[in-house]
């Protein structure tokens, strides 16, 4: 059977489609930049580029929580009350991925079913894939991406499985992070680790018989959060309680970014941070291409085979076979 070509990507029309707001050229962007395959590298560029020239002032918010917090449920009804005020919202939901099927339930289109229609808002789930940080690979270039398309606000929502979930940090503006009361989560706040990141605290579920507890666990993370040294952006991160499900204090949560933004705008922490944030881009690129040429190299290859036999065969050390690929 004569296999039907592949259909050639214009990408002219997808950057010109992105760049007027088209959510469909936007998805297609956005797949070519987070794809490995070699062909779309090129196109992958040329998207970038043409998107750090027509970016929008936006506001990029990081959110993250363990799982069973309420994070899909906490961003549907605050997307919703941002879009009501004018905003265009973007959310990019990280998923996480099975270490051994490699495959992601991707689940958050149909967890967030009023936003999804809201054609004010955009929402992008992408597999984590073996990319640490509760973030994907392309994460960053996908907040480029929305920005040309728009968006105004930007929301990152990472996979939420640990206190490993720092990358977000390095390319958002705020982070926020949602907690629960009655789940053993209080102790946490005296511990350093991802607490330590966050902006503000977002105790969620604050409602029916929950509210005495949230409003407990909201005075106990405040005084935990004294005990934490001041911040670069000399900002001091707050706690506020919410009920997603109510739509109550989701306003108060929104006021509270803004104070941020206007605050480190004001002390030049914000623009400094963004200059922070490409120079920590620029590392992460350079590092993702050394490892990318290191291991697509045909010689490495071979060669890392044979170690791996020397490996198994106790004739090797990880640092020696690492020592004699480097030599390559």
């Amino acid at each position: 059977m004569k296999q039907i070509p592949k259909k050639q990507i214009d990408v002219k029309k997808v950057i010109s489609g992105l760049l007027n707001g088209d959510i469909v050229s936007l998805s297609k962007a956005i797949t070519i930049v987070e794809s490995d395959n070699v062909k779309d590298i090129s196109n992958s560029n040329k998207i970038i580029s043409s998107c750090l020239k027509n970016r929008t002032n936006s506001i990029r918010i990081g959110i993250t929580g363990v799982p069973g917090v309420g994070k899909s449920t906490f961003i549907e009804a605050f997307g919703n009350q941002l879009t009501e005020q004018g905003y265009k919202v973007a959310i990019l939901a990280i998923d996480p991925t099975s270490t051994v099927s490699r495959g992601s339930i991707m689940g958050d289109k149909t967890r967030m079913n009023t936003l999804v229609n809201n054609k004010n808002a955009f929402i992008r789930p992408s597999p984590a894939s073996s990319h640490y940080g509760g973030v994907a690979k392309k994460t960053r270039e996908s907040i480029i991406l929305c920005e040309a398309a728009g968006y105004n606000i930007i929301i990152v929502e990472t996979v939420g499985v640990g206190q490993n979930e720092i990358s977000v940090s390095e390319m958002v503006d705020i982070f926020l992070l949602l907690k629960l009361s009655g789940a053993g989560d209080e102790l946490q706040g005296i511990k350093r680790g991802i607490i330590e990141m966050a902006d503000a605290i977002i105790i969620n579920k604050a409602d029916g018989d929950n509210i005495d507890e949230s409003n407990k666990a909201m005075a106990e993370f405040s005084m935990a959060l004294k005990l934490y040294p001041t911040k670069k952006s000399n900002w001091v991160p707050k706690v506020l309680t919410c009920s997603s499900i109510n739509n109550s204090g989701i306003e108060p949560i929104w006021k509270l970014v803004l104070k941020y933004i206007s605050d480190t705008k004001e002390n030049k922490f914000f623009a400094e941070n963004r200059k922070r944030q490409n120079k920590y881009w620029l590392l992460q690129t350079i590092n993702d291409k050394l490892q990318s040429d290191f291991f697509s190299n045909d010689e490495i290859k071979k060669e890392l085979e044979n170690q791996y036999n020397l490996l198994d065969k106790n004739k090797t050390t990880p640092f020696a076979a690492a020592a004699v690929l480097l030599k390559i």
